[in-house]
């Protein structure tokens, strides 16, 4: 939450004007390591935050990864994108991409075996 400038000031004023931070805590309902914060820095203005880059791991080059490779490990696809295998899980689960086990009768395959 962002509070405004106005009461960024009234609340500074007010504590370098003599009045005590337990009191302005409870008078303009701001928290105490907010004031001194506040009172610790010249320019009261919010800092502007920017917004976090884009996701290092392009999604539909994985899906066409997945179709290429398909037996491929998460391992061996995170060195290819060059990202960490918990990444390329997480990116397989965002496509809803499963690993397709394959299925064995194994009572039939003891028997062709013996």
């Amino acid at each position: 939450m962002t509070y405004s400038i106005d009461l960024r000031e009234r609340v500074v004023s007010y504590v370098r004007g003599g009045g005590r931070k337990t009191s302005a805590v409870k008078l303009f309902g701001v928290g105490r390591d907010t004031i001194y914060r506040w009172l610790s820095t010249e320019d009261l203005r919010p800092k502007a935050y920017e917004r976090k880059k884009a996701r290092k791991l392009d999604l539909e080059a994985l899906r066409r990864h997945v179709v290429a490779h398909p037996q491929m490990m998460a391992k061996d696809r995170a060195s290819h994108f060059g990202v960490h295998p918990t990444s390329i899980i997480r990116a397989l689960r965002r496509l809803r991409i499963t690993r397709k086990k394959l299925k064995r009768d194994t009572a039939n395959a003891a028997r062709n075996n013996a």
